[in-house]
């Protein structure tokens, strides 16, 4: 149900002017739709088949490393690295590739970096189509890293919270982030594999051995999972921890869909349904016999099905 495979037609490395380099590349149709996609994480960074949500024909796609991920430096950098660092690099790469607007699909932390980002410049937003939503609310947190998942994953959590001691286990989530972000770099590595098993085991309906040995490779597993730990411990640096909730009316005159699993255990429903409830304008689709990942069959169609639906709409524009 993808797209064919492409590779980008340019790459580009931005400055951000305090010490990141960004990894920007475009890949279809110059002439085409502008969309910008964001990746998940933090941290993650961007796989190729990114590409394949866009017919390359009719969009002219964008994609970047965010801050200390993937192939932007330095990697795994916590300085100067939050949500709106992030939000003011689009802005740069923005107005770098000379896009006066253009539409956000953005999944997992992709979703709430969209948010951000067209809640503080909805000039800039053509619309936004999301999936898996991710607020970093602390009933988000709780979920993923205290209690919640343990009794869906009982065993998984086992594995998950081995590397923390019992004493430390009444807020596993500052356990974990000082480990990571500690001197000790077995000890940090330990829990870095630990983390990112944990973090592939619930972005899937089923576990996906292939994505637990992309999340857990060798030279990604540390400054992925101190990235996002770094962001989780401090919710997402949203003040108050509503802030994309009550903000969504900066953005209601904007088109947009929601997509989410039904059984996405990474990123809960009610967090999606809490959304839908501010926007009653944006399409909301809950996906029935769905996870969290965008490549479970069901997902896919429903984010292709909005691509193309979004080049029809904005094809139509002067």
């Amino acid at each position: 149900m993808l797209f064919p495979a492409i590779e980008p037609y340019a790459t580009h490395t931005v400055d951000t002017g305090d010490g990141h380099l960004l990894h920007v590349e475009e890949a279809g149709n110059p002439d085409g739709i502008p969309v910008l996609f964001l990746h998940g994480g933090p941290g993650g960074g961007l796989m190729p088949i990114a590409r394949q949500f866009f017919d390359p024909a009719r969009y002219r796609i964008v994609l970047f490393d965010q801050r200390g991920a993937g192939r932007s430096t330095p990697r795994g950098s916590l300085h100067h690295n939050t949500t709106w660092h992030l939000v003011a690099d689009i802005e740069t790469i923005r107005a770098r590739l000379g896009i006066p607007a253009w539409l956000l699909f953005g999944g997992s932390w992709g979703s709430g970096l969209a948010l951000a980002y067209a809640q503080t410049h909805p000039q800039a937003a053509t619309g936004l189509i999301l999936r898996g939503i991710c607020l970093v609310r602390a009933v988000e947190r709780e979920w993923v890293y205290q209690r919640g998942l343990d009794r869906l994953q009982p065993e998984e959590w086992q594995r998950f919270i081995a590397p923390i001691p019992p004493a430390e286990r009444d807020d596993i989530l500052a356990a974990y982030h000082r480990r990571l972000v500690g001197p000790d770099e077995d000890i940090a590595r330990q829990c870095a594999d630990a983390w990112m098993r944990w973090e592939a085991i619930i972005s899937t309906l089923t576990p996906d051995p292939a994505l637990i040995s992309t999340l857990t490779a060798d030279e990604t597993v540390l400054p992925a999972s101190q990235i996002l730990a770094h962001y989780a411990v401090n919710g997402g640096f949203f003040t108050p921890e509503t802030q994309l909730l009550d903000g969504v009316d900066r953005i209601r005159h904007l088109p947009g869909v929601i997509i989410q699993g039904r059984y996405d255990q990474c990123c809960p429903p009610i967090t999606a349904y809490d959304l839908a409830t501010r926007w009653p304008e944006a399409d909301f689709q809950m996906v029935p016999a769905a996870g969290h990942s965008s490549l479970e069959p069901a997902i896919t169609a429903r984010l292709i099905a909005a691509t193309n639906d979004f080049a029809d709409r904005l094809g139509k524009q002067p």
